[in-house]
């Protein structure tokens, strides 16, 4: 079915629409959109930022969840993004399917999806008042591109390729290197 002809929906009627099918995918002003298959290298990267940011919210005894793939994350009533990988504190609850309180979202960059990503998702996840730290990782050039709120419509960016990356708060801190295995 072309998008043109699908039902538009909000976040509630897509979550369960989308379950139970087969693949990924997101709500785009009210279409259900499939998200591509990824390649291993994308995989990889996205389970060693999930090991990073773990270990480095044990280290600090943060109360906080890490989840990759499946959380999705309600910008609107008719948006909904699926990140690589998220952070809420405290922990979400164990059969909640969304959040709409992530502190710290991670997109890990592939070639299809690198302008949504800093486009779209980025104006759409920093309209969240609990966002803090919107974190792509760019697996290509093994860099970790790092936008965090400073203050009421600031959105400061730094661009690491090496060395310690803080994201304060939860005050967490990893080695970049640790990102790309």
């Amino acid at each position: 079915m072309s998008q043109a002809a699908q039902k538009l929906m909000d976040v509630d009627e897509f979550l369960a629409w989308a379950e139970g099918r087969e693949g990924k995918w997101e709500l785009h002003d009210g279409a259900a959109v499939a998200m591509a298959p990824e390649q291993a290298f994308h995989s990889r990267v996205k389970t060693y930022a999930g090991a990073a940011l773990l270990a480095a919210l044990r280290r600090i005894g943060a109360d906080c969840g890490v989840y990759t793939d499946g959380l999705s994350v309600q910008i609107t009533a008719r948006h909904s993004f699926v990140p690589d990988l998220l952070v809420t504190c405290p922990p979400t609850p164990p059969k909640v399917v969304k959040t709409t309180t992530p502190l710290i979202v991670v997109e890990v960059l592939s070639p299809s999806t690198a302008g949504f990503d800093h486009g779209a998702k980025l104006e759409g996840y920093f309209s969240l008042p609990s966002l803090v730290h919107y974190l792509l990782i760019d697996p290509d050039r093994r860099v970790l591109i790092l936008h965090s709120r400073a203050r009421e419509g600031v959105i400061e960016t730094r661009i690491l390729r090496e060395g310690e990356a803080r994201l304060d708060p939860p005050g967490l801190a990893f080695d970049v290197a640790e990102l790309f295995g």
